[in-house]
């Protein structure tokens, strides 16, 4: 595993995800619109060469290179 950054949620996604992934964080954010994020950061890390993003609140976003998709998981 490698650690990659940490950014507030409704700033610019780096630049290194797939469009996939970032769509997804678009589709999150969206969903949580209604809720103060402020404080709220995500986290990238890289596991196997493949971007792994969780919000604070426990949503995980994972990238499929095979299919160029990405799956959000909740805790809920």
């Amino acid at each position: 595993m490698q650690l990659g950054t940490r950014w507030a949620v409704g700033a610019p996604a780096p630049a290194a995800l797939p469009a996939a992934v970032i769509a997804a964080i678009g589709t999150v954010e969206a969903e949580v619109a209604a809720f103060d994020t402020s404080a709220w950061r995500w986290t990238l890390t890289w596991l196997e060469g493949r971007p792994v993003v969780e919000l604070d609140d426990g949503t995980t976003i994972r990238y499929d290179p095979v299919r160029d998709a990405a799956t959000v998981s909740s805790t809920d």
